[in-house]
């Protein structure tokens, strides 16, 4: 793909990406095919802006714009992953990458000249679509997860982390990225919910992250023949599953939090057969950290009440949670005043919040999703808010990069 200049010929390169041509949704899972070419093209477009891209030795990528008059000052990174949940959406992380693109056109245009280094970055497996660890690259370079831990996670296929990387051509003894440099973080990301929509904006400022987690569901039974066996014998792993995904959206609705079960896996897997086992995975949120232990609490203890009733068993293992990210409020409130944005809350993990855990002061712009659909082929934003949520990164970086004081 040829490098440009226009974030809408950007977006177009993107496009075809990955696609599926029967559902329109994306499959970038990383350390593919389709990843690997969203690599190539990030740094061809950076490359075509005069920065050297650095690839770490997982996948990671940043390009630094230096000025002239550097200071040994820290500086700021901008950006995001290109990495989509299995059948996702065009925007959930590729408009922020494009967008910081275009933000430093936008900047170079105005004739400002950054008073501190300005970095455009690209973190890998932040869905954690296929090694079940969401933000696994920001998690590896702050040091969250360590690549002993994360080198033994399987995919679906049985694949292990540090197979699946050496298949790419990247090699973890090259090292990892450093954050020693960044001195703040902003990442633009389209909105995963309405807010926006329903406040008419096109353009806000995240204040916090809600705590939230992957919990995986082990119900174990017997196998035994689907027609000879009368419904009063069986151990059906599966009802007592299905009577947990039931109590799982009643928890969460009675608490006003969230509560999901999204995948499962299910052996033999065989129509004419009860299972002898059902793994499900529970995706919970809530708005503090106590309201999320209560919710998980509460489905896993139905759960347990049921695998009683029904002669099974149940094994609980929480697989990622990250706790409630407070971004730094002083930033927000700075920034916001730049455009009169709202300051809003989000239920959806980013990079951001693992760069703010380390001690990162961060910060996120969100451009308005008309649907608040994510996370799917319908997850859209409008070309106008888009370039909107490009003058504003631009904004925000040219403020937190000016000339120091």
């Amino acid at each position: 793909m040829a490098p440009t200049t226009d974030f809408e010929q950007m977006w177009r390169d993107l496009a075809p990406v990955g696609r599926s041509a029967s559902s329109g949704g994306y499959f970038r899972q990383p350390w593919t095919t389709a990843e690997a070419e969203l690599r190539t093209w990030f740094a061809e477009e950076c490359a075509a802006r005069g920065l050297v891209v650095e690839t770490d030795g997982i996948g990671n990528q940043v390009a630094w714009w230096e000025p002239a008059s550097a200071t040994g000052e820290r500086g700021v990174l901008t950006g995001s992953h290109l990495d989509s949940v299995l059948d996702g959406g065009a925007y959930d992380g590729p408009l922020g990458v494009a967008s910081a693109l275009a933000a430093v056109d936008t900047l170079r245009a105005r004739g400002f000249e950054p008073g501190r280094p300005l970095g455009i970055g690209v973190f890998v497996e932040e869905e954690g679509s296929r090694f079940g660890r969401a933000c696994l690259g920001s998690r590896l370079v702050t040091g969250a997860t360590t690549w002993e831990q994360a080198r033994e996670l399987r995919d679906r296929d049985g694949v292990f982390l540090a197979d699946a990387v050496a298949g790419a051509g990247l090699d973890p003894s090259a090292g990892l990225l450093s954050l020693d440099r960044v001195g703040t973080f902003v990442e633009l990301h389209v909105e995963q919910g309405r807010d926006l929509v329903d406040r008419d904006v096109a353009v806000g400022l995240a204040s916090e992250i809600w705590p939230h987690g992957r919990w995986r569901f082990d119900f174990a039974g017997q196998a035994n023949h689907a027609g000879s066996t009368r419904m009063e014998d069986r151990r059906d792993p599966m009802l007592t599953y299905a009577m947990t995904a039931l109590a799982a959206n009643k928890q969460a609705r009675l608490a006003g939090q969230r509560a999901t079960f999204g995948r499962i896996a299910v052996e033999p897997n065989g129509t004419n057969a009860v299972p002898s086992l059902v793994t499900a995975w529970l995706d919970a949120r809530a708005s503090s950290g106590d309201a999320l232990a209560a919710l998980v609490d509460a489905v896993e203890r139905q759960a347990h009440d049921r695998a009683g009733r029904d002669g099974t068993s149940l094994e609980v293992t929480a697989e990622s949670v990250s706790g409630s990210v407070v971004f730094d409020p002083d930033l927000a409130a700075r920034l916001a005043g730049l455009g009169d944005w709202p300051v809003i809350p989000t239920q959806a993990g980013h990079d951001a919040g693992i760069l703010s855990d380390a001690g990162i002061p961060t910060a996120m712009v969100f451009v308005r999703n008309p649907t608040g659909v994510s996370h799917s082929p319908d997850e859209h934003a409008e070309t106008a808010d888009c370039l909107a949520g490009v003058d504003a990164l631009a904004d925000v970086l040219a403020e937190l990069t000016g000339a120091p004081a």
